[in-house]
């Protein structure tokens, strides 16, 4: 087996493809490119190398990417300096002559500058562009909004008292796990047949919140209503709360995208790939919520 790359292998979902690589592979087949060495300390144990580096530091992704045949790239959690960062993994691994580059992409339907969630969302699709015009084999992974974030969405306390309260209109969108996500990628970087292609990885239902109360009332045998207030209430709703201003205006932003049809694109590329059924969003909500 060729070598191994995984970028932000101490976030979620980086460590979580490094899991799912360490049940297809020898760990020594498995490098990772970390900024805090000593939070690997548990990956190292499993034979995993580890690798200092960071996406601001050119000429440390350069020596890191050389002798790669797949780089798994997740995408910066630097908002505001994310796309110049891209650009250097991206300059880094043409120069250090990266076999194969695997981008963690996500879903999005517009592409010029109008979504709520454009900060978020424009350094991707540039990314992409670059990638694709690169010179460098490459797969992008379109990753649909995490199913994992509908709890942090509604609350811990969604189910007693039965209010579903989100600026999100009656949009849709196709949530899949990030633990299905990084199945995925293990298998992408442990298989071939997927050069310079795109995955849409949503889920392959797409659900409004009124569909995900109804969910909620199933599972909990209790009425969930779902009201959706003007991001102005609900902003002003949460402060009363004591809920920081950053939070409350990520949320009410991916709210109004969501509204907006921004995340809706259901798809049936992560189960082809898996070869088993993506986990259903009444699976996690179930499991979520102890119902």
């Amino acid at each position: 087996m060729n070598k191994i790359l995984v970028t932000g292998a101490t976030g979620q979902l980086g460590s979580a493809v490094v899991n799912e690589l360490l049940q297809k592979v020898s760990a020594s087949d498995i490098s990772v490119l970390v900024r805090t060495p000593e939070k690997a300390a548990d990956l190292k144990a499993k034979g995993v190398t580890i690798i200092k580096g960071d996406y601001t530091d050119y000429a440390s992704l350069v020596a890191a990417f050389k002798d790669v045949e797949k780089l798994y790239f997740v995408s910066s959690s630097d908002v505001m300096n994310r796309f110049g960062q891209h650009q250097n993994v991206v300059k880094a691994a043409v120069e250090a002559g990266v076999g194969h580059i695997i981008f963690t992409s996500v879903q999005r339907k517009s592409e010029d500058g109008t979504s709520p969630v454009a900060l978020i969302a424009d350094a991707h699709w540039k990314t992409d562009d670059l990638i694709s015009r690169s010179g460098l084999t490459y797969t992008i992974l379109k990753h649909g909004l995490y199913t994992d974030i509908l709890p942090m969405f509604m609350g811990d306390k969604v189910i007693e008292t039965g209010t579903v309260f989100l600026p999100a209109g009656n949009g849709k969108s196709s949530y899949a796990s990030r633990n299905d996500l990084a199945a995925a990628g293990a298998v992408i970087l442990t298989t071939q047949g997927h050069e310079n292609k795109v995955y849409e990885f949503g889920g392959p239902v797409s659900y409004s919140f009124h569909d995900i109360a109804e969910i909620l009332s199933e599972l909990s045998g209790k009425s969930i209503q779902y009201v959706s207030p003007s991001a102005e209430v609900y902003a002003e709703q949460l402060k009363s709360y004591g809920v920081a201003d950053e939070m409350i205006q990520g949320a009410a932003s991916f709210c109004v995208a969501i509204a907006q049809g921004e995340f809706d694109f259901p798809a049936t590329d992560l189960e082809t790939i898996m070869g088993s059924k993506p986990q259903s969003v009444k699976e996690y909500l179930k499991a979520a919520y102890h119902l």
